[in-house]
């Protein structure tokens, strides 16, 4: 039998490998410079930790979690998303008596069922940061501002943040029932979804993608005129403090949220490079979650992006061209004398830290050399047992064709000078 990998998921090779860390390097440096600290939680949790953290009602619980009963029958779960373990993480260990403003980032794995499509798998990769401890509308902006600063620091142009306001537990009750009263009107005509959603979370109607219920909905009330005055002047004030940072946005009152405890600001970063799937990234403040999972009331504010839809925007610029890793130098071994000597000399060279590669197919020199073009090598010295016996090598320049014969003894002090 000829296995396969699982629908949704997909291996990531050695000749990617390293736009992963590109990516991933640039990330936590750019999260370092804003003081967010990285954080690891497991791959599963315990069930009930997103069903009451998310909400029953939304998708992910509903349709997408990798749900499991471990041997001992307690109900586990492949992590959809990443706030409500980081939220976990935070109660369990005191992260909050430990000073009072917690920063914290990750990048991660995540799981949930859903179709496979261009930039959306089953397991993907999500980075984002978490600002825990305060209610101040600059966290909102610093979290913004953070996002914004990520993509700059990729050089993708074609990207747009906007926000909105989804309000708090005081006014987006009378909301929903506004919302609802005037989807009533014509709630037959919504897609079979959204119909769904109209008692439930009828909020998420305004964020379908189907163009009957956009068109539905286009004169639909939007929450952003129908908060409460603390929420409004926080609102107010995140654009403020976005204007003050010169960080572009616009508004959106369709923006919402499919997760229940979210509350004021949210905010998406979308790109024009990804055509139908084109969100980069989303978050905003949460200030309910704490609470629902067993903790006291923590305003909390941050967000989560797909680092598959990064790469696939970055890939549109050609920005990975030529830079996967290869050897600085390639040990050519003429002879059995020279498989000896190369393996001994790439060890030394390794030891000082220049990457070095020799051949382990046995193969011909001239086989050797096309090999070493191939994996790009920098340099390639060519032994046997002419040149251990008169402790001379040549080393050949493979970018400019140049040959040189250095002393055995210099090897390492010539590589050192030539790959500063």
């Amino acid at each position: 039998m000829k296995f396969k990998s699982v629908k949704g998921t997909k291996d990531i090779l050695p000749e990617d490998i390293f736009k992963w860390h590109f990516v991933e390097q640039k990330i936590r440096s750019i999260m370092h410079t804003f003081n967010y600290r990285e954080i690891r939680t497991p791959v599963f949790e315990e069930t009930a930790l997103f069903s009451r953290g998310i909400g029953e009602l939304t998708d992910i619980v509903g349709k997408e979690m990798y749900t499991f009963p471990d041997r001992s029958g307690t109900s586990l779960t492949l992590k959809p998303e990443m706030t409500a373990a980081v939220m976990r993480a935070y109660l369990q260990n005191n992260l909050g008596e430990q000073q009072p403003l917690t920063k914290v980032y990750y990048i991660s794995p995540m799981f949930r069922q859903e179709r496979p499509q261009a930039g959306r798998l089953r397991q993907f990769h999500q980075f984002g940061a978490e600002s825990i401890g305060s209610s101040n509308p600059t966290s909102d902006a610093e979290i913004i501002s953070l996002s914004n600063q990520i993509y700059k620091s990729f050089e993708i142009r074609n990207f747009k943040t906007s926000i909105n306001s989804v309000g708090c537990e005081k006014c987006r009750p009378q909301y929903k029932e506004i919302l609802k009263n005037h989807l009533m009107g014509f709630a037959q005509k919504l897609s079979e979804e959204s119909q769904k959603r109209l008692e439930q979370n009828p909020l998420r109607i305004l964020d379908s993608k189907n163009e009957t219920d956009r068109e539905l909905t286009k004169n639909a009330p939007l929450v952003k005129d129908h908060l409460c005055e603390e929420c409004a002047n926080h609102f107010s004030e995140v654009q403020q403090i976005l204007n003050k940072l010169n960080v572009p946005y616009s508004i959106d009152g369709r923006i919402v949220r499919g997760l229940d405890y979210y509350t004021k600001t949210a905010y998406e970063i979308v790109s024009s490079d990804l055509g139908s799937q084109d969100a980069l990234a989303g978050g905003g403040r949460y200030d309910l979650l704490v609470e629902q999972i067993g903790g006291k009331i923590t305003p909390s504010v941050g967000f989560a992006a797909g680092i598959e839809r990064l790469l696939m925007t970055l890939e549109k610029g050609n920005v990975f061209s030529g830079n996967d890793i290869s050897p600085d130098v390639f040990i050519a071994a003429a002879d059995d004398l020279g498989k000896i000597w190369a393996i001994e000399t790439a060890m030394k060279l390794r030891n000082v830290g220049i990457p070095s590669e020799i051949d382990f197919l046995n193969r011909s020199l001239k086989a050797q050399m096309r090999e070493a073009d191939r994996q790009k090598a920098r340099f390639v010295i060519v032994a046997g047992a002419t040149e251990i016996e008169k402790q001379s090598f040549t080393i050949k320049n493979m970018q400019t064709g140049v040959q040189m014969d250095v002393p055995s003894s210099e090897i390492l002090n010539h590589f050192q000078n030539e790959t500063r």
